[in-house]
């Protein structure tokens, strides 16, 4: 016997039983996305690597060890897509959408993949819900932005939830800061884990994420990039900060929050749950003003955010999902002219918008019926050779025997669809 073939490390099935909480998290922020003015956007599964190496940045995990990267017969270098907002804004600029009165605002869905560490709520396939508000830099932008991850998230009823919200300032504001910070750490090289030392020139704002007890000693002193902002950095951040105290979204200003991708300037923000323990992160973003810039076009100020199914999953509340109601369950009692008569009727009743189920499995009568009560079928059409066919009402407890023509619309009538 040949050895079975695993899904791959990292990756999981879907299924049917999980679709239900899958459909509610994709419904709930339909719903709050749709009702602020975004609207649904679909980008290829792969790009060309180059949308990644220049939007997310080359000193990144994400392009240097994470991503899946392969050339196609053409000789094309292409990468599965590690995360969403680059290939949203490359969509922007391929589809003319800054001739649209700005901003325009999109969301998505869909699966994604880095080569990382698998484990609970952290796989190297996944799914994110995401949304993308491109073509201002009002802070009431980058607020809106966060309001609808908490609204999603607290619909969901994400628990121990905590929002973090910091400012990366400007790309010149970092530059200098970034020099700064580089100093800091080479004076205390010696202390700093091998990764850290190893990345002070190329990526060193990472080191505050270090779990490295030496480097996290090193980083409670270090400068902090908020203390640097200039007055215009300031001004915006302060006004973020208003809108939320204005609807009363609770936060706490973390100097340390550094997000993994290189594209962000200004506004940054993480909303973490207690409930998923050192994995904690549930969604977050910030803006990127200069993104789009760097993928070939016009200045475009930007923001907006991605949260990660399986997490939402884990941390949301257990909120009941009714299973879904099957109208008409069609038994057979007969040779062919049954069979052909019962799939005749259920093909009817779904064209006449019912949830309906033919008997495909060759059960006995009372096999039938059991199957019937396991999927609560309101009605049960017990259909035979005659051209007759037995409508049990299993609410009422009630038959009748109808002709075949007749099922659908009793039931439609039972239903009060007629």
């Amino acid at each position: 016997m040949s050895e079975r073939i695993q899904a791959p490390r990292g990756t999981y099935d879907v299924l049917p039983d999980d679709h239900a909480a899958r459909g509610r998290v994709l419904r709930v922020a339909e719903n709050v996305l749709e009702r602020a003015g975004y609207r649904r956007i679909e980008t290829p599964v792969f790009e060309h690597t180059e949308l990644f190496a220049r939007g997310v940045g080359a000193s990144t995990d994400i392009v240097q060890k994470e991503m899946y990267t392969f050339d196609d017969a053409g000789g094309r270098s292409l990468t599965l897509r590690p995360e969403g907002t680059a290939s949203i804004c490359r969509a922007y600029l391929d589809h003319g959408m800054q001739k649209l009165p700005q901003p325009v605002k999109l969301w998505y869905h869909g699966p994604f993949f880095r080569h990382e560490r698998a484990q609970a709520g952290r796989y190297r396939q996944f799914w994110q819900i995401g949304a993308e508000a491109i073509g201002s830099d009002a802070p009431a932008l980058d607020a809106e932005a966060i309001v609808l991850l908490a609204t999603v998230l607290d619909e969901l009823e994400v628990g121990g939830l905590r929002l973090r919200l910091g400012s990366l300032g400007s790309p010149e504001t970092r530059a200098a800061y970034r020099e700064e910070l580089q100093a800091h750490l080479r004076a205390h090289a010696d202390q700093l884990s091998e990764e850290v030392r190893s990345r002070i020139d190329l990526n060193p704002l990472r080191a505050f994420d270090s779990d490295h007890p030496g480097t996290q000693a090193v980083m409670q002193t270090a400068p902090r990039l908020l203390d640097r902002l200039s007055a215009e950095d300031a001004e915006h951040f302060a006004e973020v900060r208003a809108l939320l105290d204005a609807v009363e979204l609770p936060y706490e200003i973390d100097p340390t929050l550094v997000r993994g991708l290189d594209y962000y300037a200004r506004t940054v923000f993480e909303f973490t749950s207690d409930a998923l323990g050192a994995q904690s992160g549930v969604g977050g973003g910030g803006r990127y003003d200069g993104l789009i810039a760097q993928l070939g076009g016009p200045a475009t100020p930007a923001v907006g955010w991605a949260a990660g199914m399986e997490r939402m999953l884990l941390a949301a509340g257990d909120a009941p999902i009714p299973e879904p109601m099957v109208d008409l369950y069609v038994a057979l009692d007969g040779e062919s002219t049954a069979r052909s008569q019962g799939f005749r009727i259920a093909a009817e009743a779904r064209r006449a918008g019912l949830n309906a189920q033919v008997e495909l499995a060759g059960r006995s009568m009372k096999g039938q019926l059991k199957q019937a009560s396991r999927l609560q079928a309101r009605y049960v059409a017990i259909v035979d050779d005659t051209g007759q066919a037995r409508l049990k009402d299993m609410d009422a407890g009630e038959q009748q025997e109808i002709p075949h023509t007749d099922v659908v619309a009793q039931v439609l009538r039972g239903r009060g669809l007629r």
